[in-house]
């Protein structure tokens, strides 16, 4: 006869998995000699190989007393059942290594490959990293609310940045991220934008606009600009005095009245 420690030993787990065990009522709990102690026979320790057995293959404990007390079809259906089951969690867990990848990766995260392959070339262009994550971020929101749009957006965003006036201009707002609202750089890159905005606008006359943002996103992305840049605000106030208002859907003042 074998104490607890014993048994333990034989079938190659410790005292607190025996002892869990008893509380699963999966191995019956033997009454205690004279002395004091539980002791247990060969059965019992043929018994605890086997629930061994079944949890070390991922067996869940609530399914073991079933397969120690199943028949060869029973014990082979619930074999499979189980099978099929861990099969579904690899599955899952293989998907979680996916997503932990994106992770790892950065600008993949909840970015489409037309959106990275855009921040890769700012970064090839000299874009400062902070105009760049909030680029990310931006079309992180956008990706979201309009994934059908995105690759469409991503080609314009690619055309533009490759346009050097347009490129020269927003590698300037770029270096300008962190100036103060009164930085006297902030009239002349005004007039700069305002410029660009007027030309653009003269070629987009009676082109309509494939993917509308709605007011919501706009806002959205508005307001992540606003709170990137201490001079943002100052900005816009300036472009309102030339008469634009908004960023992501910049438009004539008296057209937004």
């Amino acid at each position: 006869m074998l104490t607890i420690s014993q048994i333990a030993s034989y079938a190659g787990v410790t005292v607190r998995a025996v002892r869990h065990y008893h509380a699963k009522q999966l191995l019956a709990e033997p009454e205690r000699d004279h002395s004091g102690y539980r002791r247990y026979d060969a059965a019992a320790v043929v018994e605890l190989v086997k629930i061994r057995t079944l949890a070390d293959a991922g067996v869940p404990l609530s399914r073991v007393r079933e397969l120690l007390a199943a028949d060869d079809d029973e014990f082979a259906a619930a074999v499979e059942d189980i099978d099929r089951r861990l099969r579904g969690e690899i599955r899952e867990r293989q998907r979680h290594r996916e997503r932990i990848a994106k992770l790892a990766a950065g600008d993949s995260l909840a970015l489409p490959p037309e959106a990275v392959a855009y921040l890769d070339r700012m970064r090839e262009l000299g874009f400062r990293e902070r105009l760049i994550e909030v680029e990310r971020d931006s079309w992180i929101l956008v990706s979201a609310q309009m994934p059908e749009a995105v690759a469409d957006l991503m080609a314009i965003k690619h055309a533009q940045i490759e346009n050097e006036v347009l490129r020269r201009l927003y590698l300037d707002i770029g270096e300008l991220a962190d100036c103060a609202p009164d930085d006297p750089r902030l009239p002349a890159l005004a007039d700069r934008v305002a410029a660009f905005i007027e030309a653009a606008a003269a070629d987009a006359v009676g082109i309509e606009d494939e993917h509308p943002v709605s007011d919501e996103l706009v806002a959205l992305l508005d307001a992540a600009f606003l709170e990137s840049f201490p001079c943002a605000p100052r900005l816009l106030d300036l472009l309102e005095d030339r008469g634009w208002t908004g960023w992501t859907n910049i438009r004539r003042k008296e057209d937004a009245t």
